[in-house]
């Protein structure tokens, strides 16, 4: 005899990137088994494809032709709306008080508290000059992982993500949506450093998972307010 199925319920969410409404079911205890084997490496490869995976399998496949083209903050937030749904509303974090540096405080946070923040002005657009802009679009998680964020300051370190997230440049005349890598590199090597840091400003501006939290000190007792961005800060 057959053992009776389990029918789960169904959730709306909306990409941050775009407004679109997306269904979305919690995800299983198979599919729970594969995060937690991920989470437990150092492999954040391995972490990534659970994350992706899991996206794909709790929207019902409707998302596999452009989930590995989404914005970063899409998938992490649609990760997080997705575990707040499968295991509970709320998870336990450990900050670290910033007045010492070295006290580590546990801090339950509501998963639902969690936004993705904008930067007040930040714009895919940067204008070079007065006339000569260029287009640029968000990074993928694929990318992101690929990069040395800590690089990320200098023109060596940008130009690798500047050259997967150029969409165009252009002018009053023209759009130049087609350069060879070299004429990039040209184009770049020409900016100042004042224009080059606008560039940069687009990346590390960009819109991402942002909570504040407030904790005192039991050491000090001194409150601290503990900024915590992206989707690692909040898996407990």
């Amino acid at each position: 005899m057959a053992l009776p199925v389990l029918n789960n319920p169904n959730y709306e969410m909306e990409l941050p990137s775009t407004g679109e409404k997306i269904e979305y079911r919690p995800f299983l205890v198979k599919e729970q088994k594969i995060l937690m084997m991920a989470m437990e490496s150092d492999d954040t490869s391995s972490q990534s494809k659970a994350v992706i995976d899991i996206i794909k399998n709790c929207t019902f496949g409707k998302l596999d032709d452009k989930v590995d083209t989404l914005p970063t903050y899409d998938i992490e937030y649609m990760f997080l709306q997705i575990r707040q749904k499968s295991v509970g509303e709320t998870v336990e974090v450990t900050v670290t008080c910033e007045d010492d540096g070295t006290t580590k405080v546990p801090v339950t946070i509501n998963l639902d508290e969690i936004k993705v923040v904008k930067t007040e002005g930040h714009t895919n657009v940067i204008m070079i000059t007065d006339n000569i802009g260029m287009t640029m679009k968000y990074p993928t998680m694929k990318q992101i992982l690929s990069y040395d964020l800590t690089k990320m300051q200098t023109m060596e370190g940008t130009f690798g993500i500047i050259n997967d997230c150029l969409e165009n440049i252009f002018d009053n005349n023209e759009i130049y949506d087609e350069m060879s890598k070299k004429e990039l590199t040209e184009f770049v090597e020409q900016m100042t450093t004042e224009q080059f840091q606008k560039v940069t400003d687009f990346f590390t501006t960009m819109p991402k998972l942002k909570h504040i939290v407030k904790v005192t000190n039991p050491n000090t007792g001194v409150e601290n307010e503990v900024v915590l961005e992206g989707m690692q800060s909040f898996l407990g």
